[in-house]
């Protein structure tokens, strides 16, 4: 019960900590500079988690199989316990000081906006809702985001079960989505800096992104078949191929926040980020709900991941975009 009470309430804070590199750059940074400041905010959030695929295999010992330690004796369940407790309380402490530190000082704006939107009203809760479920369009683009990087979290977080009938360990799992978490981070910031320079291209860019996507996810999925494919299945064809596709898909993140608040302005970020962050964890919890009853063999798992990508690419090959806060920054200011 302690257990489930904590994830709860990290749930109920993660959409806000997630949510905020949008309204944090719009009310920070001008309209030439956003789209790189909300990368730099949403992934760098992402490098806690490439540090939880360290920090797990490396501090807590492996207890399904792929591990050299015999666990079998009540010490090492004691010492498994006692090494999970150790990341636990490290946690703790670091969450407590970034937390104290948010509390002495955090300023809520800048003395002067640095653009007309950041300056501009807002709707309210209740018209921001209704803006957002009457809109077709971004009712498209939320769907493109939260169906393939719902799978992929979901994916992500069980990658040592899924790589562990193949004979890959836990600690190499954990490499795998440390890079490809930290390449996603690389790419998407380079990415969004182009999208500062050249603006407009936010749709051509994510066409690009989830292409190769939906080329990396096959190629993992297929490689994964050797009895059917007969395609190399070692190290190098794995590491390469997961970390493509995390490449592709975390770096899309900050390019689909930009996108979204650009289609439904004046809805405040925070309340459009949120709705497709919660659309993207229902589609995270359905998969992780089916995993319990079908976990013996992972190949539908893997299928999930291209499939969901081609549906996203296909769905913005179908979206019109528009620009409604870069309009009203680039006519207004002028």
């Amino acid at each position: 019960r302690l257990i489930h009470g904590g994830q709860l309430l990290n749930g109920l804070a993660g959409p806000t900590v997630m949510n905020a590199a949008p309204f944090l750059s719009t009310t920070w940074f001008s309209p030439d500079e956003r789209a790189t400041a909300t990368a730099i905010a949403s992934l760098l959030n992402y490098l806690g988690a490439a540090g939880a695929f360290l920090v797990g295999p490396l501090v807590v010992p492996s207890p399904n199989g792929t591990s050299h330690l015999l666990l079998v004796s009540q010490s090492n369940t004691e010492h498994i316990k006692d090494r999970i407790e150790a990341v636990l309380y490290a946690e703790f402490g670091m969450v407590s000081l970034i937390f104290s530190a948010a509390l002495a000082y955090f300023p809520s704006r800048p003395p002067f906006p640095p653009s007309v939107a950041a300056a501009s009203q807002r709707l309210s809760y209740r018209r921001s809702f209704c803006r957002l479920l009457s809109n077709f369009r971004f009712l498209m683009i939320a769907l493109a985001y939260a169906i393939p990087l719902g799978v992929f979290s979901g994916w992500s977080g069980v990658l040592d079960l899924i790589l562990t009938p193949v004979h890959v360990s836990q600690v190499d799992a954990g490499w795998i989505g440390f890079w490809s978490i930290v390449g996603g981070c690389v790419v998407g910031i380079a990415m969004a800096r182009f999208a500062d320079f050249i603006r407009g291209m936010l749709k051509f860019i994510l066409l690009l992104l989830l292409s190769g996507a939906t080329l990396a996810s096959t190629w993992f999925t297929l490689t994964c078949l050797t009895t059917v494919t007969h395609l190399p299945l070692t190290t190098a064809t794995l590491y390469t191929s997961c970390i493509l596709l995390g490449i592709f898909l975390n770096s899309s993140v900050p390019i689909f926040f930009e996108l979204f608040v650009e289609t439904v302005y004046p809805v405040p970020e925070g309340i459009t980020c949120g709705v497709v962050t919660f659309l993207s964890n229902v589609f995270m919890g359905v998969l992780l709900f089916f995993l319990t009853f079908y976990h013996t063999e992972f190949s539908w798992f893997n299928w999930c991941l291209p499939g969901s990508c081609l549906l996203s690419l296909l769905l913005i090959l179908c979206f019109r975009e528009s620009y409604d806060r870069l309009y009203l920054d680039v006519v207004v200011s002028v």
